[in-house]
């Protein structure tokens, strides 16, 4: 396990990282690859769509493209202060301090979620990806972007003491491990490393047709589960 797959150290990184989190990110996931997952995503105007890792909010930024309803969890403190200022606390984006592992939400929530840049921090990457399947509903879409495993050895053992780097062989474990039936990867990244990222869009199991009426009752209901911390 790598040194940044714990909980406390990082936040403790995103502290620093935060300050400086808009301008470096754009050399590793960038607009380009942001619209590309997006387009992979295949979301509906009006789905109700968890962000989560969301960090300052630059994917928060493309999912609003697609439909305003749109929710941004993180666990860093720092991170969510950047995304308050670009969206506000209390704005179209419904903000949650939160686990991944953890969901703050009742099950069958969202119609489709999303997450980029944060998988590599987990400590156990199975039991979020079971969070995910278990707040989206039946069929929806969950997509996860993480970093490719580097081919260099050197590299390789780099990001092994780093945090969570993994193949497709990998992905294709977790996400079996977590219960999905349906997935696919596709990589991607900017000039310089166009495999730098892996992203999976998975399916969650089940039946994707909702009765219209039972849908106007889950708008109506508060989504957070009052049992879970934020």
């Amino acid at each position: 396990m790598g040194l940044l797959e714990n909980k406390a150290r990082a936040r403790f990184f995103y502290k620093y990282l935060s300050k400086v989190y808009d301008e470096i990110n754009p050399f590793i996931w960038n607009e380009e690859m942001r619209n590309e997952a997006l387009e992979l995503f295949d979301i509906d105007e009006g789905d109700r769509v968890l962000d989560v890792g969301c960090g300052t909010g630059f994917a928060t930024e493309g999912l609003l493209e697609y439909t305003e309803d749109v929710y941004g969890l993180d666990q860093s403190e720092h991170q969510l202060e950047k995304a308050y200022a670009k969206f506000g606390t209390r704005g179209q984006v419904k903000f949650h301090r939160g686990d991944a592992e953890r969901l703050p939400f009742k099950d069958d929530t969202f119609d489709a979620l999303w997450s980029s840049g944060s998988i590599e921090y987990w400590p156990n990457p199975v039991d979020a990806l079971e969070e995910f399947r278990r707040v989206v509903k039946p069929g929806g879409p969950v997509l996860v972007v993480g970093p490719n495993y580097p081919n260099s050895t050197v590299f390789q053992k780099l990001a092994d003491a780093i945090m969570l780097f993994y193949d497709e062989a990998e992905a294709d474990r977790m996400f079996a491990a977590a219960g999905y039936e349906e997935f696919r990867h596709v990589t991607m990244g900017p000039d310089y490393n166009p495999e730098i990222a892996i992203t999976t869009l998975a399916r969650v199991p089940g039946d994707a047709e909702t009765d219209p009426a039972e849908e106007a009752t889950d708008a109506e209901t508060d989504p957070v589960d009052a049992s879970a911390d934020d």
